[in-house]
């Protein structure tokens, strides 16, 4: 016991700034990309030196465009990362050309200390101590290895029963009090990373969310030793979670007395025991029991670039949105707007399918019912907020025309595809903004609009596919008539399904894409 610090895990908001920092600034190495496994669409990166090694690893939870967490007791709060005494004037030199803050250097428990905050405002320090040994190189490093990050110093947990916190870190984690100050008790492991407890009483409770800490794991030697300390920690009582086989690591989770989540992992198999040690990152892997969704999911987990590599540059719109960017994109792009309890990710496959070589452009909605997105309130099933969706169709439209400007879309080759309250999103914003959405399939449409505005859509093709089944296919007005007596190009198919999309829905989209050159 005592072999210190595993890996840290956080959650960020925003995946191409967290990669930008941490390998483009700090020089890290980006080492694993998985699909979560508690949840196979939610991006997690580990970052560490070059052989990936236990001290070294950072890891993150992608919650692109998440929540913002609060940072307070019953959570950590900051991480410190070594390196060498004598680099602490190359990174102020390096943050100053970064463009990035940093405070210090000052003296933090008689070390010398520069402090910084990564992309979601994460304290990072970078401590200056001596006796750690250089880290593991990679060549694709912009640090040079004499001033490189060495490991993980420590992390700072911040609670309101300290001495429960101390004693329950030392007892099962093999760490040993080093030294205190008013404030705040330094232990220490055998490897010479540090957990400083901080207390907190008199603290707001932290809440989960971007920008947060989510847990520190400590090393195991093997999956023995994590049972032994599963046993203990049964026979205390403990809050424990589980036991998993995370495929690079056997781990348990258990929170100490004072709320903070943290984990017990084996420093076997590792990183390297499905791919390459020269490769390291450079693949996605997904947990076994979604490997056979793994195209799927390559398309809802977000992308990034390379620090150096071209890559989209995001613009503040009125919607949230994400771009997925093919291999070999042709030139069009397919605007996706998801049904009600969906999000920007729930289209993504299904447009992949239809249209391989196309970029896809998904949008959140702003409206929430019972917690999840949807594109305009409503008051009950079949009866909506008229004023929220002229609203809303008028953010669409002005979404629409500030995203060609911004990311220079072609018009000619922009289409929507929007699945029910999506759908019914794009048919409103069609009839109340005319030519500003010229091409459409819409899947399980209705009418939502009261009452319904005379348009020209004169100019404008619509695709409609509706489930012989579908429970709300009567809700409103008969929508295909409307169009048509608009002037639209109505494509109306009706197949064997109910409101959700089928396999059906795929080939009929890409049967009428393909009629019209796209």
């Amino acid at each position: 016991m005592g072999a210190g610090i595993h890996h840290i895990t956080l959650i960020t908001r925003k995946v191409q700034a967290n990669v930008d920092f941490y390998v483009g600034f700090l020089g890290l190495r980006l080492v694993k990309q998985t699909g979560g496994y508690e949840d196979a669409t939610q991006l997690h990166l580990f970052y560490g030196d070059g052989a990936a090694n236990p001290g070294t690893l950072i890891t993150f939870l992608v919650w692109e465009d998440g929540g913002p967490g609060r940072i307070g007791h019953g959570q950590p709060s900051e991480i410190a990362l070594a390196i060498d005494p004598q680099s602490i004037g190359f990174w102020l030199t390096r943050a100053l050309s970064h463009h990035i803050e940093i405070l210090g250097p000052t003296e933090e428990m008689g070390e010398p200390t520069l402090r910084l905050k990564d992309p979601d405002g994460v304290i990072v320090k970078l401590v200056g101590v001596a006796g750690f040994p250089m880290p593991a190189d990679w060549d694709r490093s912009s640090v040079p290895v004499e001033h490189a990050i060495r490991r993980i110093r420590g992390a700072t947990i911040m609670t309101e029963v300290p001495e429960l916190t101390e004693s329950f870190v030392a007892r099962h984690f093999g760490y040993r009090p080093q030294t205190s100050t008013e404030f705040i008790r330094r232990l220490v492991s055998h490897s010479g990373d540090i957990i400083d407890v901080r207390d907190a009483k008199g603290f707001w409770s932290s809440a989960p969310g971007t920008g947060t800490i989510d847990h520190i794991a400590f090393r195991a030697q093997d999956v023995a030793e994590v049972e032994r300390v599963h046993g203990e920690l049964g026979s205390s009582n403990s809050s424990i979670t589980n036991v998993h086989d995370r495929k690079y690591f056997y781990s348990l989770y258990v929170r100490e007395p004072g709320g903070t989540l943290i984990e017990l992992a084996t420093d076997a198999p590792g990183m390297a025991v499905d791919e390459d040690p020269s490769e390291l990152g450079t693949h996605l892997f997904v947990p076994p029991d979604r490997a056979d969704k793994i195209d799927e999911l390559k398309t809802m987990l977000p992308q990034f670039a390379w620090p150096g590599e071209e890559r989209v540059i995001y613009r503040e719109l009125p919607f949230v949105h994400r771009f997925y960017t093919p291999e070999n994109p042709d030139g069009t792009t397919i605007v996706l707007l998801h049904g009600s309890g969906g999000n920007e990710t729930s289209l993504l496959p299904f447009a992949a399918k239809a249209a391989p070589n196309a970029t896809l452009l998904a949008l959140r909605g702003r409206a929430t019912d019972e917690g999840t997105p949807r594109w305009f309130r409503r008051f009950s099933a079949n009866k909506f907020d008229q004023a929220d969706i002229a609203s809303e169709a008028e953010a669409l439209a002005a979404f629409v025309e500030g995203a060609i400007d911004a990311y220079q879309l072609d018009p000619a080759k922009l289409v929507f595809v929007g699945h029910s309250n999506g759908a019914n999103m794009l048919a409103a914003t069609m009839l109340l903004h005319p030519h500003v959405i010229r091409r459409a399939a819409l899947l399980r449409a209705a009418m939502v609009l009261e009452p319904l505005p005379a348009a020209d859509l004169s100019d404008a093709e619509v695709l409609l596919v509706a489930g012989d089944v579908d429970v709300f296919s009567s809700f409103g007005p008969e929508l295909t008539g409307l169009l048509r007596d608009a002037g639209a190009h109505v494509d109306a198919r009706t197949i064997s399904s109910g409101h959700a999309f089928e396999a059906a829905d795929i080939e009929i989209v890409r049967e009428w894409l393909a009629a019209r050159g796209l």
